[in-house]
């Protein structure tokens, strides 16, 4: 437990010690961008290689165990997270990138969050500390939810620094939960733009890992009968 615990730790460091920080700028005035790049690169693949490794090898304490129904419905949460992962991939428009794009305000999936990939890893890592209940897995799991929550405030304040000008009406017309700035009154949901290839993708994946997560992971997804 103790080195599933440092790898935990080690991980959260890579990815919001590092790159959510000043020090972030200070490796890339010694290594320049794509150094920095190429290192961190390497540095989180070894980190999650650790942290996996760690995880399948670690004692664990069941804390609670969840029953069936419960699980059904943490199975049908993790769906929102497919579908929010596959569109922050697939048709776009708006991933935060440059002054220009966000001078056009949030289009797309960025209308109902401006942070896609990280709301899907959160809810992914949320359901599975909830679904799993072993001290292994909430300290696993729990290294990605924390980068996650942590990682969204961390891009934005990056993104008010480097684009002072068109931040504010970005951030204002945008929201970090879903459907905040929607039900705000902020935006509009515009399926339009969103389109029907990556939600279907997204439920797709969804099924197909539900299916298929005994053959893959060891264990069931959900309990039957």
């Amino acid at each position: 437990m103790i080195l599933l615990i440092l790898a935990a730790l080690l991980w959260v460091f890579v990815h919001v010690g590092v790159s959510g920080t000043a020090l972030r700028g200070r490796m890339v005035e010694r290594l320049g961008e794509t150094g920095f790049t190429i290192a961190f690169s390497v540095a989180s693949v070894g980190s999650i290689a650790l942290l996996a490794t760690a995880w399948q090898g670690a004692e664990t304490t069941p804390l609670w165990f969840a029953p069936a129904w419960l699980r059904w419905v943490l199975a049908i949460l993790t769906l929102p997270a497919f579908v929010l992962f596959a569109c922050s991939l697939i048709g776009n428009p708006t991933a935060m990138g440059g002054s220009g794009l966000l001078g056009k305000g949030p289009r797309g999936i960025q209308r109902v969050t401006r942070h896609p990939m990280l709301n899907a890893f959160a809810i992914w890592a949320a359901v599975h500390v909830v679904g799993n209940g072993d001290t292994a897995a909430i300290v696993f799991f729990g290294a990605f939810l924390v980068t996650a929550v942590a990682g969204m405030p961390s891009i934005d304040a990056k993104m008010a620094k480097r684009h002072p000008e068109a931040w504010p009406g970005f951030a204002a017309a945008s929201s970090i939960l879903p459907f905040g700035a929607i039900l705000a009154g902020r935006n509009r949901l515009a399926l339009g733009e969103i389109g029907w290839i990556a939600p279907a993708i997204g439920v797709l994946a969804w099924a197909g890992f539900l299916h298929s997560h005994r053959h893959i992971f060891g264990v069931p997804a959900l309990i039957l009968g």
